[in-house]
């Protein structure tokens, strides 16, 4: 009686020790070398019905004015929520955009949104494409009526934040800010090799040492972005002129934020304006193809000549890099 009565406590010991490592999806966890968060979680906190509620919103075309169009139209999850198909992508009644779609993913961890840095609080970040005449040309205000008017979404809020009376705009937004928060993408090769779990091969690491000595003065840390704004030589004359439409000021003539290169492999196309399709494309700009103006990135003139020094070689064993940075467990989370 008394082995069955250890056995039985040692069966439950073990039980409880394995719920309380099993990790709650709806909570933000993210790896110690990531960077601290930006976002203020205390004044959204994330919930299981307020996630749902976001991924709903998200795929949603009643956000847009003719009922088409859904963010996930434009951010599509099995190429880490970018646009495979449009470059740039396409809005409602077929109106071609601007800019290539961003990849959301580890929003929680960014200062500042858009190609331009025009938005500095993710809950604000899908009232641009809202309210974008290109994009989906609703308003806030209309938005919400709709929603008010659908049993499902009433019930759903309510869900979402206890004592809501009605549905209002700063909630539907605080609802898909949760959504993205939890996007987070840390499974990639590069994080099981830092994790000890994995290894490169001897062609990947090469690519990592030069990608460090080449690179990564702009596209560093673990989010490969130094959330920066340059002029990486694409034109001389700048038909989109990037962060200069918000800081109002020449300097900045020609300057996009540094896109972090998580899931880069699958990310494509590329650059603000989507021109480039593959990697190759995107390295041979650097090696052959910087363009000068007077904003041009200092990091890409060396020794009087611009660009970058890349033998075919080390261009390929670079990409062999980039590609470790694609997340499979992130574009297939069943959660998102």
């Amino acid at each position: 009686m008394k082995n069955l009565l250890f056995t039985i406590i040692i069966i439950f010991s073990i039980s409880c020790q394995k719920d309380d490592v099993v990790e709650n999806p709806y909570q933000l966890s993210y790896p110690a070398y990531f960077p601290e968060l930006k976002y203020p979680l205390d004044t959204n906190p994330i919930t299981k019905a307020g996630f749902e509620l976001g991924k709903k919103l998200f795929n949603d075309p009643r956000l847009s004015i003719d009922n088409s169009v859904a963010c996930s139209n434009c951010h599509v999850k099995s190429v880490a929520f970018t646009d495979p198909q449009h470059n740039p992508s396409v809005g409602v009644f077929e109106r071609s955009g601007t800019r290539n779609a961003p990849m959301i993913a580890n929003m929680a961890f960014q200062p500042e949104f858009l190609l331009d840095g025009g938005v500095s609080h993710l809950d604000f970040v899908p009232v641009f494409a809202i309210e974008n005449q290109r994009e989906m040309a609703e308003s806030l205000v209309h938005v919400v009526t709709k929603l008010n008017k659908i049993d499902e979404y009433r019930q759903e809020f309510r869900n979402a934040f206890p004592n809501l009376d009605t549905i209002t705009s700063p909630f539907m937004l605080k609802a898909l800010s949760q959504y993205m928060l939890l996007l987070v993408s840390d499974e990639a090769k590069y994080d099981h090799v830092l994790q000890g779990i994995a290894q490169y091969t001897q062609d990947e690491l090469a690519g990592k040492t030069l990608f460090d000595s080449k690179c990564a003065t702009c596209h560093s840390g673990a989010l490969f972005t130094n959330y920066g704004f340059f002029n990486n030589g694409l034109d001389s004359s700048f038909e989109d002129i990037g962060r200069a439409k918000i800081t109002e000021s020449d300097s900045d003539l020609g300057k996009f934020k540094v896109p972090s290169l998580r899931n880069i492999g699958r990310t494509a196309p590329y650059m603000h304006d989507g021109r480039f399709e593959t990697l190759e494309e995107v390295l041979n700009h650097y090696r052959f193809g910087v363009k000068d103006s007077p904003t041009l990135a200092q990091e890409l003139r060396t020794a009087g000549q611009l660009g970058i020094e890349l033998s075919d070689d080390e261009a390929e064993k670079i990409i062999l890099f980039l590609n470790t940075l694609t997340d499979y467990e992130f574009i297939s989370n069943p959660i998102f």
